[in-house]
């Protein structure tokens, strides 16, 4: 569903009339947080005119493919916040670090993620699986995380520059040590406590000692069947 959210144009409120206007307004900035572009339109018992929804000529598959709100976020950072979704308590906020997390630790803070969070999702760069980039998607109770490719900086060196070649705006991000591998996830909900949530994802980055060790040797909590 949050998935459906993130990609759709028009989204429709049904059974307007089973709620108050203040659950309502708070409800559509919540979704608009998930969606900044879509189209809102209320209904009572589905009664919405062929009009608003038909031939409307709105959806643009490249636009849509960028429009969620977890990658405004990204992209456009503060700029992206309106006065109306902070008026109810719901924020947003960005946590960027260039140290892996160990995965053990990580692992159990993504089982005991805040109840307030909505939606979180974004790269994630694990010391046990160090060359892949990993995809950490939440929705309410669902939280998956699974590799979707090779940090470019794992790969061979003449691949390497052939990305960067098709792909320059990688070297904006690029650090000499650890090259692309970074963790950047978007954090979405109500009354967010983003000092603390920052504190206690600081706490699963490797620390000083395990960075020097051998990562082959920690644990791996993971259960992905992999083909190297």
């Amino acid at each position: 569903m949050i998935d459906q959210i993130e990609f759709c144009d028009v989204l429709i409120l049904n059974k307007c009339d089973l709620v108050s206007e203040q659950e309502l307004e708070q409800l559509e900035n919540v979704l608009r947080k998930l969606q900044p572009r879509a189209k809102f339109i209320r209904s009572v018992k589905g009664n919405v005119k062929p009009q608003e929804i038909l031939h409307t000529g709105l959806f643009n598959f490249e636009e849509a493919s960028g429009s969620a709100g977890w990658i405004q976020e990204l992209t456009a950072g503060h700029a992206e916040h309106t006065p109306e979704t902070e008026e109810y308590g719901i924020s947003s906020f960005v946590y960027k670090r260039r140290l892996p997390f160990h995965s053990t630790r990580f692992y159990r803070w993504l089982d005991q993620m805040p109840k307030n969070m909505v939606r979180a999702k974004g790269i994630v760069w694990c010391a046990s699986h160090h060359n892949l980039a990993l995809l950490m998607s939440q929705a309410g109770p669902s939280v998956t995380i699974e590799p979707v490719s090779y940090w470019v900086a794992a790969l061979p060196k003449l691949e390497q520059e052939q990305v960067k070649q098709q792909e320059p705006e990688i070297l904006e991000e690029w650090d000499p040590e650890f090259g692309d591998r970074l963790t950047q996830l978007v954090f979405i909900g109500t009354d967010l406590d983003e000092e603390t949530i920052t504190k206690e994802l600081d706490q699963c980055l490797l620390t000083e000692y395990e960075f020097d060790s051998d990562w082959s040797l920690f644990e791996d909590p993971f259960k992905w069947k992999l083909n190297q």
